[in-house]
Protein backbone atom coordinates (compact mmCIF):
# COMPACT_ATOMS: atom_id res chain seq x y z
CA UNK A 1 0.00 0.00 0.00
CA UNK A 2 1.25 3.47 -0.56
CA UNK A 3 2.29 3.87 3.05
CA UNK A 4 5.17 5.57 4.71
CA UNK A 5 8.63 4.13 4.61
CA UNK A 6 8.47 1.82 1.65
CA UNK A 7 11.87 2.72 0.26
CA UNK A 8 15.12 1.35 1.62
CA UNK A 9 18.67 2.48 2.40
CA UNK A 10 17.81 5.77 4.07
CA UNK A 11 15.30 7.01 1.49
CA UNK A 12 12.15 6.22 3.46
CA UNK A 13 11.50 9.80 4.58
CA UNK A 14 11.47 11.06 1.00
CA UNK A 15 9.25 8.10 0.19
CA UNK A 16 6.73 9.15 2.81
CA UNK A 17 6.59 12.70 1.49
CA UNK A 18 5.96 11.35 -1.99
CA UNK A 19 3.22 9.12 -0.65
CA UNK A 20 1.55 12.14 0.93
CA UNK A 21 1.55 13.90 -2.40
CA UNK A 22 -0.04 10.85 -4.02
CA UNK A 23 -2.71 10.51 -1.35
CA UNK A 24 -3.52 14.20 -1.42
CA UNK A 25 -3.85 14.04 -5.17
CA UNK A 26 -6.36 11.23 -4.81
CA UNK A 27 -8.34 13.11 -2.23
CA UNK A 28 -8.50 16.38 -4.17
CA UNK A 29 -11.93 17.13 -5.67
CA UNK A 30 -12.12 16.12 -9.34
CA UNK A 31 -14.50 17.23 -12.01
CA UNK A 32 -16.76 14.43 -13.13
CA UNK A 33 -16.91 13.77 -16.86
CA UNK A 34 -19.83 15.03 -18.91
CA UNK A 35 -22.96 12.99 -18.32
CA UNK A 36 -21.74 11.90 -14.88
CA UNK A 37 -22.46 14.89 -12.61
CA UNK A 38 -20.66 15.05 -9.33
CA UNK A 39 -22.94 13.93 -6.49
CA UNK A 40 -23.73 16.03 -3.47
CA UNK A 41 -22.46 14.87 -0.11
CA UNK A 42 -26.03 14.42 1.10
CA UNK A 43 -26.76 12.13 -1.85
CA UNK A 44 -23.64 10.08 -1.11
CA UNK A 45 -24.51 9.75 2.58
CA UNK A 46 -28.07 8.70 1.75
CA UNK A 47 -26.74 5.62 -0.06
CA UNK A 48 -24.96 4.41 3.10
CA UNK A 49 -27.14 1.65 4.52
CA UNK A 50 -26.88 -1.35 6.87
CA UNK A 51 -26.12 -4.74 5.33
CA UNK A 52 -29.09 -6.46 3.72
CA UNK A 53 -27.47 -9.46 2.04
CA UNK A 54 -26.78 -13.10 2.75
CA UNK A 55 -24.06 -14.66 4.90
CA UNK A 56 -22.10 -17.86 4.47
CA UNK A 57 -20.35 -19.48 7.41
CA UNK A 58 -16.57 -19.51 7.24
CA UNK A 59 -13.80 -18.07 9.38
CA UNK A 60 -14.44 -17.22 13.01
CA UNK A 61 -15.03 -13.46 12.92
CA UNK A 62 -14.97 -13.18 16.72
CA UNK A 63 -11.16 -13.16 16.94
CA UNK A 64 -8.05 -11.95 15.16
CA UNK A 65 -5.98 -14.73 16.69
CA UNK A 66 -4.75 -17.25 14.15
CA UNK A 67 -5.65 -15.08 11.18
CA UNK A 68 -3.80 -13.75 8.18
CA UNK A 69 -5.40 -10.44 7.23
CA UNK A 70 -4.39 -8.60 4.08
CA UNK A 71 -4.56 -4.90 3.47
CA UNK A 72 -7.09 -3.98 0.78
CA UNK A 73 -6.43 -0.65 -0.96
CA UNK A 74 -9.47 -0.61 -3.21
CA UNK A 75 -8.33 2.68 -4.74
CA UNK A 76 -7.89 1.73 -8.39
CA UNK A 77 -10.48 3.35 -10.64
CA UNK A 78 -10.79 3.44 -14.41
CA UNK A 79 -12.11 5.83 -17.00
CA UNK A 80 -15.67 4.79 -17.73
CA UNK A 81 -16.30 2.84 -14.52
CA UNK A 82 -18.88 5.34 -13.26
CA UNK A 83 -16.83 6.62 -10.35
CA UNK A 84 -15.98 9.92 -12.03
CA UNK A 85 -12.40 9.61 -10.75
CA UNK A 86 -10.68 8.60 -13.97
CA UNK A 87 -7.50 6.50 -13.82
CA UNK A 88 -7.00 6.85 -10.07
CA UNK A 89 -3.73 5.20 -8.97
CA UNK A 90 -3.13 3.89 -12.47
CA UNK A 91 -2.02 7.22 -13.92
CA UNK A 92 1.19 9.17 -13.43
CA UNK A 93 0.88 12.96 -13.50
CA UNK A 94 -2.60 12.55 -14.94
CA UNK A 95 -1.58 10.21 -17.77
CA UNK A 96 -2.04 6.48 -18.19
CA UNK A 97 -0.18 5.29 -21.26
CA UNK A 98 3.03 3.40 -22.06
CA UNK A 99 5.82 5.22 -20.28
CA UNK A 100 3.39 7.01 -17.96
CA UNK A 101 1.81 4.95 -15.22
CA UNK A 102 1.84 4.41 -11.48
CA UNK A 103 1.50 0.65 -11.24
CA UNK A 104 4.42 -1.75 -10.96
CA UNK A 105 2.50 -4.97 -11.58
CA UNK A 106 -0.07 -5.72 -14.27
CA UNK A 107 -3.18 -7.50 -12.97
CA UNK A 108 -4.16 -10.86 -14.41
CA UNK A 109 -7.66 -10.13 -15.70
CA UNK A 110 -8.08 -13.38 -17.62
CA UNK A 111 -10.86 -14.57 -15.28
CA UNK A 112 -12.76 -11.28 -15.32
CA UNK A 113 -15.91 -10.85 -17.38
CA UNK A 114 -16.20 -8.23 -20.08
CA UNK A 115 -18.06 -5.79 -17.82
CA UNK A 116 -15.14 -5.89 -15.36
CA UNK A 117 -12.44 -4.96 -17.88
CA UNK A 118 -11.49 -1.44 -18.92
CA UNK A 119 -9.56 -0.69 -22.07
CA UNK A 120 -6.17 1.01 -21.83
CA UNK A 121 -3.62 2.30 -24.39
CA UNK A 122 -1.31 -0.57 -23.37
CA UNK A 123 -0.78 -3.67 -25.50
CA UNK A 124 0.84 -7.03 -24.92
CA UNK A 125 3.87 -8.12 -26.93
CA UNK A 126 1.61 -9.87 -29.46
CA UNK A 127 -0.33 -6.65 -30.04
CA UNK A 128 -3.44 -7.70 -28.11
CA UNK A 129 -5.07 -5.12 -25.81
CA UNK A 130 -4.16 -5.03 -22.10
CA UNK A 131 -7.22 -4.09 -20.03
CA UNK A 132 -7.35 -3.49 -16.26
CA UNK A 133 -9.98 -3.67 -13.52
CA UNK A 134 -11.61 -1.06 -11.30
CA UNK A 135 -12.07 -1.34 -7.55
CA UNK A 136 -15.30 0.62 -7.99
CA UNK A 137 -16.91 -2.40 -9.66
CA UNK A 138 -18.51 -4.55 -6.99
CA UNK A 139 -18.41 -7.66 -9.15
CA UNK A 140 -14.60 -7.51 -9.17
CA UNK A 141 -14.31 -6.93 -5.42
CA UNK A 142 -16.58 -9.93 -4.83
CA UNK A 143 -14.31 -11.95 -7.09
CA UNK A 144 -11.33 -10.93 -4.94
CA UNK A 145 -13.11 -12.24 -1.86
CA UNK A 146 -13.81 -15.53 -3.62
CA UNK A 147 -10.09 -15.79 -4.22
CA UNK A 148 -9.49 -15.20 -0.51
CA UNK A 149 -11.84 -18.05 0.30
CA UNK A 150 -10.29 -20.37 -2.27
CA UNK A 151 -6.72 -19.79 -1.08
CA UNK A 152 -7.33 -19.60 2.68
CA UNK A 153 -6.83 -15.88 3.31
CA UNK A 154 -8.97 -14.92 6.28
CA UNK A 155 -9.96 -11.40 5.35
CA UNK A 156 -8.87 -7.81 4.89
CA UNK A 157 -8.41 -4.49 6.56
CA UNK A 158 -10.25 -2.14 4.19
CA UNK A 159 -8.11 0.96 3.79
CA UNK A 160 -10.07 4.15 4.36
CA UNK A 161 -7.78 7.13 3.81
CA UNK A 162 -9.26 9.90 5.91
CA UNK A 163 -8.48 12.59 3.33
CA UNK A 164 -10.44 10.60 0.74
CA UNK A 165 -13.65 11.03 2.74
CA UNK A 166 -13.70 14.81 2.35
CA UNK A 167 -15.00 15.33 -1.21
CA UNK A 168 -18.29 13.73 -2.34
CA UNK A 169 -16.78 11.84 -5.27
CA UNK A 170 -13.99 10.30 -3.21
CA UNK A 171 -16.33 9.56 -0.31
CA UNK A 172 -18.69 7.80 -2.69
CA UNK A 173 -15.85 5.60 -3.94
CA UNK A 174 -14.64 4.85 -0.40
CA UNK A 175 -18.16 3.85 0.57
CA UNK A 176 -18.62 1.75 -2.55
CA UNK A 177 -15.45 -0.23 -1.81
CA UNK A 178 -16.41 -0.68 1.84
CA UNK A 179 -19.89 -1.91 0.95
CA UNK A 180 -18.46 -4.28 -1.66
CA UNK A 181 -15.99 -5.67 0.88
CA UNK A 182 -18.78 -6.08 3.41
CA UNK A 183 -20.80 -8.11 0.93
CA UNK A 184 -17.75 -10.06 -0.25
CA UNK A 185 -16.80 -11.01 3.30
CA UNK A 186 -20.31 -12.14 4.20
CA UNK A 187 -20.93 -14.12 1.02
CA UNK A 188 -17.57 -15.88 1.19
CA UNK A 189 -17.21 -16.56 4.88
CA UNK A 190 -14.36 -14.05 5.27
CA UNK A 191 -13.95 -11.10 7.63
CA UNK A 192 -13.18 -7.42 7.18
CA UNK A 193 -12.46 -4.38 9.33
CA UNK A 194 -12.04 -0.66 8.74
CA UNK A 195 -8.53 0.75 8.78
CA UNK A 196 -8.18 4.53 8.82
CA UNK A 197 -4.99 5.79 7.21
CA UNK A 198 -4.14 9.27 8.47
CA UNK A 199 -1.58 10.05 5.74
CA UNK A 200 -2.03 13.50 4.25
CA UNK A 201 -4.22 14.89 7.03
CA UNK A 202 -3.79 18.52 7.98
CA UNK A 203 -5.14 20.54 10.90
CA UNK A 204 -8.63 19.42 11.83
CA UNK A 205 -8.27 16.16 9.95
CA UNK A 206 -8.51 14.01 13.05
CA UNK A 207 -11.83 15.61 13.98
CA UNK A 208 -13.12 14.85 10.48
CA UNK A 209 -11.99 11.25 10.91
CA UNK A 210 -14.00 11.05 14.11
CA UNK A 211 -17.04 12.39 12.25
CA UNK A 212 -16.55 9.81 9.51
CA UNK A 213 -16.57 6.96 12.02
CA UNK A 214 -19.79 8.35 13.48
CA UNK A 215 -21.23 8.35 9.98
CA UNK A 216 -20.23 4.71 9.39
CA UNK A 217 -21.84 3.64 12.65
CA UNK A 218 -24.99 5.74 12.25
CA UNK A 219 -25.65 5.01 8.58
CA UNK A 220 -24.08 1.57 7.94
CA UNK A 221 -24.07 0.18 11.49
CA UNK A 222 -20.43 -0.83 10.95
CA UNK A 223 -19.39 -3.19 13.72
CA UNK A 224 -22.90 -3.13 15.20
CA UNK A 225 -25.10 -4.65 12.49
CA UNK A 226 -26.75 -7.94 13.48
CA UNK A 227 -26.98 -9.01 9.82
CA UNK A 228 -23.34 -8.22 9.11
CA UNK A 229 -21.58 -11.34 10.37
CA UNK A 230 -18.42 -10.54 8.43
CA UNK A 231 -17.15 -7.64 10.52
CA UNK A 232 -14.09 -8.66 12.54
CA UNK A 233 -14.29 -8.60 16.31
CA UNK A 234 -11.60 -9.30 18.88
CA UNK A 235 -11.80 -9.48 22.65
CA UNK A 236 -15.55 -9.07 22.34
CA UNK A 237 -15.51 -5.79 20.43
CA UNK A 238 -15.39 -4.55 16.81
CA UNK A 239 -11.87 -4.03 15.50
CA UNK A 240 -10.96 -0.58 14.16
CA UNK A 241 -7.44 0.20 12.95
CA UNK A 242 -5.71 3.58 12.84
CA UNK A 243 -2.57 3.73 10.72
CA UNK A 244 0.10 6.42 10.68
CA UNK A 245 0.92 7.17 14.32
CA UNK A 246 4.38 8.34 15.35
CA UNK A 247 6.28 8.59 12.05
CA UNK A 248 8.96 11.30 12.06
CA UNK A 249 8.22 12.48 8.52
CA UNK A 250 6.81 15.94 9.26
CA UNK A 251 3.18 14.90 9.41
CA UNK A 252 0.81 17.79 9.97
CA UNK A 253 -1.32 16.10 12.60
CA UNK A 254 0.02 15.61 16.10
CA UNK A 255 0.43 12.71 18.47
CA UNK A 256 -1.93 14.51 20.82
CA UNK A 257 -4.60 14.40 18.11
CA UNK A 258 -3.88 10.71 17.52
CA UNK A 259 -4.37 10.09 21.22
CA UNK A 260 -7.71 11.89 21.04
CA UNK A 261 -8.84 9.62 18.18
CA UNK A 262 -7.82 6.45 20.01
CA UNK A 263 -9.56 7.59 23.19
CA UNK A 264 -12.72 8.35 21.18
CA UNK A 265 -12.74 4.91 19.53
CA UNK A 266 -12.16 3.26 22.91
CA UNK A 267 -14.19 5.34 25.34
CA UNK A 268 -16.95 7.30 23.62
CA UNK A 269 -20.26 6.18 25.16
CA UNK A 270 -21.99 5.96 21.76
CA UNK A 271 -19.29 5.26 19.19
CA UNK A 272 -16.54 3.72 21.32
CA UNK A 273 -16.16 0.29 22.82
CA UNK A 274 -13.89 -0.87 20.00
CA UNK A 275 -10.78 -3.03 19.97
CA UNK A 276 -8.29 -0.58 18.47
CA UNK A 277 -5.26 -1.48 16.40
CA UNK A 278 -2.57 1.16 15.87
CA UNK A 279 -0.24 1.17 12.87
CA UNK A 280 3.08 2.56 14.03
CA UNK A 281 6.66 2.82 12.73
CA UNK A 282 9.16 -0.01 13.00
CA UNK A 283 11.00 1.84 15.77
CA UNK A 284 7.92 2.45 17.94
CA UNK A 285 9.41 0.64 20.93
CA UNK A 286 12.99 1.97 20.77
CA UNK A 287 12.14 5.40 19.26
CA UNK A 288 14.86 5.02 16.64
CA UNK A 289 14.94 4.96 12.82
CA UNK A 290 11.56 6.07 11.47
CA UNK A 291 9.93 7.19 14.71
CA UNK A 292 9.17 10.49 16.37
CA UNK A 293 10.99 10.69 19.68
CA UNK A 294 8.11 11.12 22.10
CA UNK A 295 6.80 9.22 25.09
CA UNK A 296 3.30 9.85 23.72
CA UNK A 297 3.81 6.92 21.36
CA UNK A 298 4.15 4.58 24.30
CA UNK A 299 1.03 6.06 25.91
CA UNK A 300 -0.99 5.65 22.72
CA UNK A 301 0.12 2.03 22.30
CA UNK A 302 -0.77 1.32 25.91
CA UNK A 303 -4.21 2.85 25.37
CA UNK A 304 -4.77 0.72 22.27
CA UNK A 305 -5.20 -3.06 22.11
CA UNK A 306 -3.16 -4.18 19.09
CA UNK A 307 0.13 -2.79 17.80
CA UNK A 308 1.21 -3.27 14.20
CA UNK A 309 4.61 -1.84 13.15
CA UNK A 310 5.00 -1.09 9.43
CA UNK A 311 7.96 -2.98 7.97
CA UNK A 312 7.63 -2.66 4.19
CA UNK A 313 11.10 -1.73 2.92
CA UNK A 314 12.82 -2.08 6.30
CA UNK A 315 14.73 -5.13 5.02
CA UNK A 316 15.29 -6.37 1.51
CA UNK A 317 16.38 -10.02 1.61
CA UNK A 318 15.66 -13.25 3.49
CA UNK A 319 18.77 -12.66 5.60
CA UNK A 320 17.55 -9.13 6.30
CA UNK A 321 14.23 -10.54 7.47
CA UNK A 322 16.12 -12.83 9.86
CA UNK A 323 17.98 -9.86 11.31
CA UNK A 324 14.77 -7.88 11.62
CA UNK A 325 13.15 -10.75 13.49
CA UNK A 326 15.92 -10.75 16.10
CA UNK A 327 16.10 -6.96 16.43
CA UNK A 328 12.38 -6.15 16.26
CA UNK A 329 9.81 -8.93 16.03
CA UNK A 330 11.11 -11.03 18.90
CA UNK A 331 11.52 -8.19 21.44
CA UNK A 332 8.29 -6.57 20.20
CA UNK A 333 6.36 -9.77 20.90
CA UNK A 334 7.92 -10.00 24.35
CA UNK A 335 7.00 -6.37 25.15
CA UNK A 336 3.42 -6.93 24.03
CA UNK A 337 3.11 -10.09 26.07
CA UNK A 338 4.39 -8.24 29.15
CA UNK A 339 1.96 -5.36 28.60
CA UNK A 340 -1.01 -7.55 27.62
CA UNK A 341 -1.19 -6.21 24.08
CA UNK A 342 -1.67 -8.10 20.83
CA UNK A 343 1.07 -7.93 18.20
CA UNK A 344 0.28 -7.89 14.47
CA UNK A 345 3.51 -8.05 12.42
CA UNK A 346 3.55 -6.97 8.76
CA UNK A 347 5.01 -9.13 5.98
CA UNK A 348 5.34 -8.26 2.29
CA UNK A 349 6.24 -10.19 -0.90
CA UNK A 350 8.66 -7.69 -2.43
CA UNK A 351 8.75 -4.04 -3.39
CA UNK A 352 9.14 -1.83 -6.45
CA UNK A 353 7.85 1.59 -7.50
CA UNK A 354 10.02 2.43 -10.48
CA UNK A 355 7.14 3.49 -12.74
CA UNK A 356 5.83 5.87 -10.10
CA UNK A 357 9.31 7.07 -9.17
CA UNK A 358 11.74 6.44 -12.06
CA UNK A 359 14.81 7.34 -9.99
CA UNK A 360 14.20 4.24 -7.86
CA UNK A 361 15.55 0.87 -9.02
CA UNK A 362 13.21 -1.45 -10.88
CA UNK A 363 12.28 -4.50 -8.80
CA UNK A 364 13.98 -2.87 -5.82
CA UNK A 365 13.24 -5.71 -3.40
CA UNK A 366 12.94 -8.91 -5.47
CA UNK A 367 10.36 -11.52 -4.60
CA UNK A 368 12.79 -14.36 -5.27
CA UNK A 369 9.95 -16.60 -6.40
CA UNK A 370 8.37 -16.43 -2.96
CA UNK A 371 11.50 -17.11 -0.87
CA UNK A 372 11.47 -13.56 0.54
CA UNK A 373 7.86 -13.72 1.74
CA UNK A 374 8.12 -17.28 3.01
CA UNK A 375 11.13 -16.45 5.17
CA UNK A 376 9.11 -13.69 6.83
CA UNK A 377 6.27 -16.12 7.58
CA UNK A 378 8.73 -18.50 9.20
CA UNK A 379 10.40 -15.71 11.18
CA UNK A 380 7.18 -14.22 12.58
CA UNK A 381 5.98 -17.69 13.55
CA UNK A 382 9.24 -18.39 15.39
CA UNK A 383 9.01 -14.97 17.06
CA UNK A 384 5.73 -16.02 18.65
CA UNK A 385 3.25 -14.05 16.53
CA UNK A 386 -0.34 -15.30 16.64
CA UNK A 387 -1.66 -13.10 13.81
CA UNK A 388 -0.19 -11.59 10.63
CA UNK A 389 -0.89 -8.57 8.43
CA UNK A 390 -0.16 -9.28 4.78
CA UNK A 391 0.87 -6.22 2.79
CA UNK A 392 -1.04 -6.06 0.49
CA UNK A 393 -3.84 -7.80 -1.38
CA UNK A 394 -4.09 -5.40 -4.31
CA UNK A 395 -1.30 -2.80 -4.01
CA UNK A 396 0.11 -2.41 -7.51
CA UNK A 397 1.73 1.02 -6.99
CA UNK A 398 4.46 -0.36 -4.73
CA UNK A 399 4.52 -3.85 -6.17
CA UNK A 400 3.34 -5.56 -2.98
CA UNK A 401 0.12 -7.09 -4.33
CA UNK A 402 -0.47 -10.78 -3.68
CA UNK A 403 -3.49 -11.11 -5.98
CA UNK A 404 -3.21 -12.57 -9.47
CA UNK A 405 -0.62 -10.77 -11.59
CA UNK A 406 0.34 -11.63 -15.13
CA UNK A 407 3.53 -13.08 -16.57
CA UNK A 408 2.64 -11.31 -19.82
CA UNK A 409 2.50 -7.59 -18.96
CA UNK A 410 2.28 -4.92 -21.66
CA UNK A 411 5.36 -4.36 -23.76
CA UNK A 412 6.89 -0.93 -24.28
CA UNK A 413 8.37 1.87 -22.23
CA UNK A 414 6.91 0.90 -18.84
CA UNK A 415 8.37 -2.08 -16.98
CA UNK A 416 6.40 -4.44 -14.78
CA UNK A 417 7.34 -6.99 -12.12
CA UNK A 418 6.01 -10.48 -12.90
CA UNK A 419 5.61 -13.76 -10.98
CA UNK A 420 8.87 -14.86 -12.66
CA UNK A 421 7.16 -17.59 -14.64
CA UNK A 422 5.31 -19.00 -11.65
CA UNK A 423 1.50 -19.28 -11.77
CA UNK A 424 -0.29 -15.94 -11.66
CA UNK A 425 -1.92 -16.98 -8.36
CA UNK A 426 1.36 -18.00 -6.70
CA UNK A 427 1.25 -15.36 -3.96
CA UNK A 428 -2.37 -16.01 -3.10
CA UNK A 429 -1.42 -19.64 -2.62
CA UNK A 430 1.70 -18.75 -0.64
CA UNK A 431 -0.23 -16.38 1.63
CA UNK A 432 -2.64 -19.22 2.32
CA UNK A 433 0.30 -21.41 3.27
CA UNK A 434 1.51 -18.65 5.56
CA UNK A 435 -1.87 -18.67 7.30
CA UNK A 436 -1.59 -22.44 7.77
CA UNK A 437 1.92 -22.05 9.18
CA UNK A 438 0.68 -19.38 11.58
CA UNK A 439 -1.97 -21.74 12.93
CA UNK A 440 0.43 -24.66 13.23
CA UNK A 441 -1.22 -26.68 10.48
CA UNK A 442 2.12 -27.10 8.68
CA UNK A 443 5.69 -27.01 9.94
CA UNK A 444 8.22 -24.26 9.17
CA UNK A 445 10.51 -25.10 6.27
CA UNK A 446 13.71 -23.51 5.03
CA UNK A 447 12.34 -23.00 1.54
CA UNK A 448 8.95 -22.34 -0.03
CA UNK A 449 6.76 -25.45 0.30
CA UNK A 450 6.21 -27.50 -2.81
CA UNK A 451 2.96 -26.64 -4.48
CA UNK A 452 0.73 -29.54 -5.52
CA UNK A 453 0.03 -29.76 -9.26
CA UNK A 454 -3.05 -27.89 -10.39
CA UNK A 455 -6.13 -30.06 -10.79
CA UNK A 456 -7.38 -30.32 -14.38
CA UNK A 457 -10.46 -28.29 -15.13
CA UNK A 458 -13.66 -30.24 -15.42
CA UNK A 459 -15.03 -30.45 -18.97
CA UNK A 460 -18.70 -29.70 -19.42
CA UNK A 461 -20.63 -32.37 -21.26
CA UNK A 462 -22.38 -31.34 -24.41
Amino acid sequence: MNRGGAATRGSWQLALLLVWAIVLGVAAPRLAPAGNPRPSRDAVVKKMQPYDGEHQAGVDTSTLTGKLMAGYQGWFTAAGDGSGLGWQHYSSAGEFRPGKCNIELWPDVSELDGDEKFATPFKHADGSPAPVFSSDVQKTVLRHFRWMREYGIDGVFVQRFSVSTFSPNSLQHCNQVLMSCRRGANENGRCYAVMYDLSGLGPGGIDRTIEDWKLLVDRMRIGHDERDHGYLHHQGHPVVAVWGIGFNDHRRYTLEECGKLIAFLKDDPTYGGNTVMVGVPTGWRTLDRDTEKSDLIDKIVLKADIVSPWTVGRYDSPAGADRHAKHDWQPDVKWCQEHKKEYLPVVFPGFSWHNMRPSSPFNQIPRLKGEFLWRQFVDVKKAGATMVYQAMFDEMDEGTAIFKITNDPPAGESRFVTPEGLPTDQYLWLAGQGARLLRGEIEPSEHVPDRPPAKPSATKSE
